[in-house]
């Protein structure tokens, strides 16, 4: 099995939204929130704000890896179980490689419904963190160095001795 690009851990801050709407003229009134996804097994969820009505605020920072391949990160606004709106996030609006680890962006979407029309805005800020580290998440399969215990094309093992070359499979 090939393995992809280590991934990146991202830290988001989903701030508000502006104009939420169930339809054209039903305004949202409560319990909205908002589901970040970069990839269809790796997603969070801010908590449900129940006072803005149509002018929610979150104000809260999620962490989440970040695919080494992923392109796009994947916003949903969702008023109870409805989805509102939903845009995708170029990952070159954040961690382009002209801009620095832990540069803090800060980004305005437009949300669209189910229908492709235009329903409000969100603002949130996005902070490359780097690499993740053996604490987080799947960093110990995700660490770009050799899998332990697995045979390398030198016949040494990695993890014992030099940990550098090919694995190679075993022979059963």
């Amino acid at each position: 099995m090939e393995r992809k690009g280590s991934p990146y851990v991202i830290e988001i801050t989903v701030i508000s939204a502006e104009g939420l709407r169930l339809s054209r003229n039903q305004p949202v009134k409560k319990n909205s929130c908002v589901v970040l996804r970069s990839d269809p097994f790796n997603s969070r969820t801010t908590g449900m704000d129940s006072e803005g009505g149509s002018y929610p605020a979150w104000n809260e920072k999620l962490l989440m890896e970040l695919p080494a391949n992923a392109r796009f990160l994947t916003v949903e606004a969702h008023s109870g179980s409805r989805l509102v709106g939903a845009a995708s996030i170029p990952v070159s609006d954040f961690a382009a490689s002209f801009l620095p680890v832990n540069y803090l962006s800060f980004l305005s979407y437009r949300l669209r419904d189910a229908h492709g029309a235009k329903n409000g805005i969100l603002n949130l800020s996005v902070k490359v963190i780097g690499r993740p580290s053996p604490t987080i998440g799947c960093a110990a399969s995700c660490s770009g160095g050799p899998w332990p215990g697995v045979p390398l094309a030198d016949g040494k093992v990695a993890g014992h001795g030099i940990v550098t070359g090919i694995p190679v499979s075993y022979r059963w």
